[in-house]
């Protein structure tokens, strides 16, 4: 293939680089499994250059989703609860998945239906932000319930 992508067919490879060198380009093997094997003329130093800036800019727009996770009691006072709600609406708002756990310490587990309605109500309260991705589940003494950001 020629540098402006015209057929040139079958030829030796002699004069596939003869030709390359006339023209000031480079020949490159685009398919070495073919028979017989597809060379293409053209600038390889370009060719890398843009794929490096292919790659770079498909980086710059990827956007990375971390996991941040909030610790609670059953028995979390009101004022405290309010706080770490705002601190998962603002994790929610940054496009952050919430895990939310709640803790049970010594005889605490025998009330595990107080933990699971907290979770409820937090999940109620973040529902306009996120949704539930893993409703909420006693692994052990923790109740783990994993909230994921809307999309847009």
């Amino acid at each position: 293939m020629g540098v402006t992508g015209e057929q040139l067919g079958i030829m030796a490879l002699a004069d596939a680089l003869a030709r390359a060198e006339d023209e000031g380009y480079d020949l490159v093997e685009v398919a070495p499994n073919a028979s017989p094997p597809v060379c293409r003329i053209m600038n390889y130093g370009k060719f890398k250059f843009q794929q490096s800036k292919k790659l770079h800019q498909a980086k710059k727009s990827q956007t990375t989703v971390q996991l941040k996770e909030i610790r609670l009691r059953p028995k979390t006072e009101e004022h405290d609860l309010q706080v770490k709600l705002r601190h998962m609406r603002r994790f929610l708002e940054q496009n952050n998945k919430v895990k939310v756990t709640v803790l049970f310490r010594g005889r605490e587990i025998v009330y595990a239906t107080l933990g699971r309605e907290l979770l409820q109500g937090i999940a109620e309260n973040l529902s306009d932000l996120g949704v539930v991705d893993q409703h909420p589940r006693l692994e052990g003494r923790r109740m783990v319930m994993i909230v994921s950001p809307k999309k847009t």
